[in-house]
């Protein structure tokens, strides 16, 4: 059995737009069962009604879950998704992660799989800084990374080409991914998916 669970910020819908993608291909690669959930949002509601593309989104994923610490004890694949906030990843994600510490004190985050996924409004605006920051959480928790890498020709499109983990370049346009981007991340997804189970045979085995 392989459980997924897919956590994401998204202010105006571009992650979300990947975070869906993902967790569709997730279920597609053969996981038993996909979780695609939102981390709570911490702007005040002036500046989200301040952004119509803001408030809209807002409204848009109202029913989306919020993820909780036992999500992430749930699932042996943990994929996250983030804007970038100059070069890192967002405050949302980032408070969200920063709830973990009594499961990693268990050593309940010891061998699950986790990856991650990005957006920005521009290119070259820290897509890579961002998912780097967040594989130094994953260190700590004693997780297997895996990314994309160069492991499929998705991989070698001019619109992809980051080894870290998908990202995408909105151009501050709301829901603006393009479908290289999608394909890059439901390959992204696939990957996890696959290592996770392939881990959790040897396990099993071992």
């Amino acid at each position: 059995m392989t459980n997924v669970v897919v956590i994401h910020y998204s202010s105006t819908g571009n992650v979300h737009t990947m975070a869906k993608a993902a967790a569709q291909a997730a279920g597609k690669a053969g996981a038993d069962e996909v979780r695609l959930l939102k981390v709570a949002e911490l702007a005040p509601a002036a500046a989200i009604e301040s952004d119509p593309d803001w408030a809209r989104h807002t409204t848009a994923t109202a029913e989306v879950r919020e993820a909780t610490v036992a999500d992430v004890e749930w699932a042996d694949v943990i994929l996250f998704g983030t804007p970038t906030r100059f070069g890192l990843p967002a405050a949302q994600l980032k408070q969200f992660i920063d709830t973990t510490g009594g499961l990693w004190a268990r050593g309940g985050l010891v061998n699950k799989v986790v990856s991650s996924f990005t957006s920005t409004s521009t290119c070259h605006g820290g897509q890579e800084s961002t998912l780097l920051a967040l594989n130094n959480t994953f260190y700590h928790w004693g997780s297997i990374i895996v990314p994309p890498g160069f492991a499929d020709p998705v991989q070698f499109d001019a619109a992809n080409g980051n080894p870290y983990g998908a990202s995408s370049i909105s151009g501050n346009s709301p829901a603006n991914v393009a479908e290289a981007n999608l394909a890059a991340v439901e390959f992204q997804a696939r990957r996890a998916v696959e290592i996770a189970a392939a881990l959790l045979r040897g396990l099993a085995t071992a």
